[in-house]
């Protein structure tokens, strides 16, 4: 296998694109994560409403 990069740092640093491209990771886990707990709160909310 041949690697483009030289060391981890050339890696993260993607020619100069690493800040948009982990910024762009970053906010998708924030976002993936808002939603699962969104999930989770209308789920539990549903449960006790059909409990009542």
């Amino acid at each position: 296998m041949n690697w483009h990069w030289a060391s981890l740092a050339d890696f993260l640093a993607m020619g100069g694109y690493g800040l948009y491209v982990w910024g762009s990771y970053g906010m998708l886990a924030i976002v993936l994560a808002a939603e699962l707990w969104a999930l989770r709160a209308r789920r539990k909310a549903l449960a006790q409403e059909i409990d009542e």
